[in-house]
């Protein structure tokens, strides 16, 4: 399928913008040098950056989720990759972009469905709104000029604590190099005690947090953590089991 051209969009801050390359279709904010999203346009569904993958350990701990919640939608890397590869899981986004919502096609993120639905709203509006419960929450939401202030709050991360169900799982992505990393880091900690740990990825530019309700984490197994999940394609599993080894890695460490 060939991709639609890159629609043009004004030059003010913040704004998001497709830019193509020979490989890759990726997305930036206006003003902005940092790239959000990057597509192959020969493996649409490849999860390229690797703190992606890193997101995507969950699975060590609950390799089939029934329901999964995420803020931020971006260029839909890991939407499109759970909806693609967890055919049981059903899947909402919530962004509060417009303009980002519009660029889902181009990147290929699937029309909504019986299981899969793009919410246009406040990511934080709508947990503190109490959503259904969900198995599975991941928060990945940059604008052009970082985390949101809004999502950097106790606030909010006490909703999302609230917004599992008991043993649910919540993953964070956060900039090493943010002003409030370590602001937020100390809310995951207020909110979950120590039911959380953190990966970095190889480059140090992302923090990638796991947060439980329960034991979770104290329970598993390591001896069979990195056994392929029954169901799961051998193409998901050469993406993610390089990473879910870092993960087990700091595990064993923690």
């Amino acid at each position: 399928m060939s991709l639609p051209e890159p629609t043009p969009v004004d030059d003010a801050s913040g704004q998001p913008q497709l830019r193509r390359t020979r490989d890759a279709l990726t997305l930036q904010f206006s003003g902005s040098a940092a790239v959000q999203s990057s597509m192959s346009l020969l493996n649409p569904y490849a999860l390229e950056f690797e703190y992606t993958r890193l997101m995507m350990g969950f699975l060590l701990f609950d390799p089939d989720p029934a329901h999964m919640l995420m803020i931020g939608l971006g260029g839909g890397s890991l939407p499109k990759f759970c909806h693609r590869y967890l055919p049981q899981t059903s899947i909402d986004v919530v962004e509060i972009d417009p303009d980002v919502i519009a660029l889902r096609d181009a990147f290929h993120v699937p029309p909504d469905d019986a299981r899969f639905r793009v919410i246009a709203a406040d990511g934080k509006d709508y947990l503190h709104d109490g959503p259904t419960p969900v198995d599975v929450l991941l928060v990945d939401a940059y604008d052009g000029q970082g985390m949101p202030a809004a999502l950097c709050e106790q606030a909010f991360f006490d909703d999302c604590h609230a917004a599992l169900l008991p043993d649910g799982i919540l993953v964070v992505n956060l900039h090493l190099e943010s002003e409030s990393y370590p602001v937020c880091l100390a809310f995951l900690r207020e909110a979950f005690g120590t039911s959380l740990f953190e990966v970095v990825d190889d480059d140090m530019t992302n923090s990638i947090v796991f947060a439980c309700k329960g034991e979770r984490f104290d329970d598993m197994d390591l001896r069979t953590a990195l056994r392929k999940p029954d169901g799961m394609s051998k193409d998901a599993w050469r993406q993610l089991q390089p990473t879910f080894k870092l993960i087990e890695a700091t595990l064993i460490l923690r």
